[in-house]
């Protein structure tokens, strides 16, 4: 299983990729509706890749409210 900091890491290597960014754009504690300027439908498309990045399924009660990528990468490590 990867360690917090490499779930962290591919998550904003996903989230760079995605949004056609410049590596190191992004940091752990950044949050992603302001810095990426995005909307709901928009974070919506970044989970679903996400999810199927690494196989699991965020129910919406564990992301909701969740606006930077190190939580993110909590919850989504927590699903490994």
């Amino acid at each position: 299983m990867p360690t917090l900091e490499q779930t962290t890491q591919e998550v904003l290597n996903l989230a760079t990729t995605h949004f056609k960014l410049p590596l190191g754009a992004l940091s752990p504690e950044d949050d992603f509706f302001k810095k990426l300027g995005i909307d709901s439908l928009q974070t919506l498309e970044l989970l679903s890749r996400i999810e199927n990045h690494f196989g699991i399924e965020l129910p919406d009660y564990e992301v909701q409210g969740v606006s930077d990528f190190k939580t993110l990468a909590e919850r989504i490590q927590s699903r490994l």
